[in-house]
C-alpha cells in the first residue's frame, strides 16, 4: 500500500513538504513523533516540556523592561490562546499537525499561481505564520475536552505528593516564581513551586511539598529542615 509514495505523482506531495514554509512544520511533527515513539517506551514523561506559567492575576506586562523572560511571554500567549491545562508536549504536537495540514494545503492551492524564486519564499512567510495562529486557534479548541481528564488527574497526583521532598530546579524559589523536581521512580516530576511568605530558596535546596494552591496551580512549599524540625513546645 505504501507503493504510491514511490510514484512520480507524488512529487508535488514531497516538494509542498520539504519546501518552505510547510518544511518547519513537517521538521516539528517529526520531532513530535519521535518524541512520543519514546514516550511509548518509556524512556521520557509526558510533561518533560512543562514550564513554569506566570500568574495572570493582572495584566501581563510583555515590555522589554518589565524583567520578564521569553518563557514569561511565552506562557502569556499561551493563555491568551487557550493552551493551557494539559502537558504542553499535547499542545506542542496538536499544533504540529494542524499546523502542517493548514500550511501544506494554503502553499497547495496558492503557489500554482506564484512563480519560483524570491516571490515564493515572501509570500511564504504570511503563509507561515497564518499557519501559526489558526494552529494555536484550533487546538485551543481542540484541548478544551481534554482539561477535565488531566484536572483530575492532576487531583489525584496531588494526594500522593503532598509531604515529599522535592530538588529546587530553578535560580530561585519565592512567592511568586519557582519550580522543582521530584523522583518518582521514573523521569521524574517537574512541579510549579512557591514558597511561603518572604522565605526563599536556591537551586538545589530540598523542599517539601506542605500544600497546593488550585487557583495558583502550583504548591506551597518550606524548606526540608523547617518541616523536619520538631515543633517548639
Amino acid at each position: 500500500m505504501f507503493a504510491i509514495f514511490l510514484t512520480d505523482g507524488m512529487d508535488p506531495f514531497y516538494q509542498n513538504i520539504a519546501s518552505f514554509p510547510t518544511a518547519i512544520f513537517t521538521l516539528v511533527l517529526g520531532v513530535t513523533l519521535l518524541y512520543w515513539l519514546v514516550a511509548v517506551l518509556g524512556l521520557v514523561d509526558i510533561d518533560i516540556l512543562d514550564f513554569d506559567i506566570p500568574d495572570l492575576d493582572s495584566d501581563l506586562d510583555i515590555n522589554p523592561d518589565s524583567g520578564l523572560s521569553n518563557a514569561n511571554v511565552l506562557s502569556g500567549l499561551m493563555l491568551r490562546f487557550g493552551l493551557q491545562g494539559v502537558p504542553v508536549t499535547i499542545i506542542i504536537s496538536f499544533m504540529a499537525l494542524i499546523g502542517w495540514l493548514i500550511c501544506y494545503y494554503l502553499v497547495h492551492f496558492s503557489f500554482a499561481f506564484i512563480p519560483e524564486g524570491i516571490l515564493r519564499y515572501l509570500a511564504g512567510l504570511p503563509i507561515l505564520l497564518g499557519s501559526i495562529y489558526g494552529a494555536a486557534i484550533i487546538t485551543g479548541q481542540v484541548i478544551k475536552p481534554l482539561r477535565p481528564l488531566f484536572q483530575k488527574a492532576t487531583q489525584e497526583t496531588v494526594k500522593l505528593l503532598l509531604g515529599q521532598t522535592a530538588i529546587v530546579r530553578t535560580s530561585v524559589v519565592d512567592n511568586q516564581f519557582g519550580e522543582a523536581t521530584l523522583a518518582d521512580g521514573g523521569a521524574g516530576l517537574i512541579l510549579k513551586v512557591r514558597a511561603l511568605g518572604d522565605a526563599k530558596f536556591s537551586q538545589g535546596d530540598r523542599i517539601v511539598l506542605l500544600e497546593y494552591d488550585k487557583d495558583r496551580n502550583c504548591y506551597h512549599v518550606i524548606s526540608e529542615q523547617e518541616f523536619t524540625s520538631p515543633s517548639p513546645q
